[in-house]
């Protein structure tokens, strides 16, 4: 890891960060791991440039296992939280970003749940009748399936493809766990590539998964390697950026030049539990 800063003269390590776009709205669902069985959630208006803060929860949430509806509006995430409720210790709920209020939530019993992700197929659900009538105002918009196992599972819904060179589906196992991939996705309206190796795998247990990934631009000749734990485009060909000492970045990229129009500092923060607003409990 990287250190953020010091306290006493001691290195603070940079949190853990990945953003998962909407499809359709400009909003990003920020998850913010560290410290350690901490996590936060936050919701970046890419649109407005605005980042709001908002749920921390004292446990683990698996970013390849979540997903955010294509208007922005829900999140779905799959946790591992002690605690006496009904659905368990391992969990996935639905919740309005950026809160982890659980509006629908179901045991998923182990930490090899795949996890669930938003479909358009409104009213159709992987999850069983139980928790399709705890969903049903979500259900009336959105479907709900299990999550592919594939590495970069988030980033193949939204427009990443494997690189020519990557390593042959069939050739990496079951659970996709070989290394050897690389995605990529073009620049909106723009002639640059994002490309991205390793780590984020869907069901990594080992210590690799909580290593950032190494992103990268190519211009068609040569790659610059980011200074990023995760990365993706706007709408408007802009690159978001999380780096990695734990800052949101946007940035414009011209020819040889990059301009950061945009600075959001997630290391500084610590875990603050707060009550959730009223809203976060209404569909």
């Amino acid at each position: 890891m990287h250190p953020a800063g010091t306290l006493c003269g001691v290195d603070i390590p940079a949190p853990r960060l990945f953003g998962i776009p909407a499809a359709d709205a400009p909003v990003v669902a920020v998850i913010r791991r560290g410290p350690t069985d901490w996590c936060h959630v936050g919701r970046w208006d890419v649109e407005h440039d605005r980042y709001e803060s908002g749920s921390w929860l004292h446990g683990t949430i698996s970013p390849q296992k979540c997903d955010l509806s294509p208007d922005g509006r829900w999140f779905v995430y799959s946790a591992m939280k002690h605690g006496d409720w009904a659905a368990g210790t391992i969990y996935e709920a639905v919740s309005r970003l950026p809160w982890l209020t659980a509006l629908a939530a179901w045991n998923a019993g182990t930490t090899y749940t795949r996890g669930v992700h938003f479909t358009t197929a409104a009213g159709e659900s992987a999850l069983g009748a139980p928790d399709v009538g705890d969903a049903a105002p979500l259900l009336a918009r959105y479907g709900l399936d299990l999550v592919a196992p594939a590495q970069f599972a988030v980033e193949r819904r939204r427009g990443w493809v494997e690189s020519a060179d990557t390593v042959p589906r069939e050739q990496r196992g079951p659970w996709d766990e070989g290394d050897g991939v690389t995605m990529e996705k073009p620049q909106p309206g723009g002639s640059l590539t994002l490309v991205v190796t390793g780590g984020y795998a869907g069901h990594r247990s080992s210590p690799d998964w909580y290593e950032p990934a190494e992103y990268a631009l190519s211009d068609g000749a040569d790659l610059t390697v980011l200074d990023a734990q995760w990365a993706d485009w706007d709408h408007k060909g802009r690159l978001l950026a999380a780096t990695i000492d734990g800052h949101l970045q946007i940035r414009t990229l011209d020819g040889d030049t990059s301009d950061i129009v945009f600075d959001e500092d997630l290391a500084g923060m610590h875990p603050d539990p707060q009550p959730p607003p009223p809203e976060a409990s209404e569909w």
